[in-house]
């Protein structure tokens, strides 16, 4: 499967934010990736959490869950 990195820039309560999620790149419908991270300060900071995030499910041997399937597990 092959992953990919969206950073997308919104405002926030009169600031300026950044959202990065990380999904399969077939997916079309961006609505349920397997992580994300809200209300970064920066583009950068949003690209370097999800390239660590990236490395991390690298490593894994487990399979990759959705945001909604985690939080059923949990």
């Amino acid at each position: 499967m092959k992953l990919k990195v969206r950073v997308v820039h919104y405002g926030c309560h009169g600031r300026d934010c950044w959202y990065a999620d990380i999904d399969d790149a077939d997916d079309r419908q961006p609505d349920d990736p397997y992580w994300y991270a809200d209300g970064c300060r920066s583009q950068a900071e949003a690209i370097t959490l999800a390239c660590t995030q990236l490395a991390v499910l690298e490593q894994t041997d487990r399979p990759l869950l959705r945001i909604s399937e985690s939080r059923v597990a949990a």
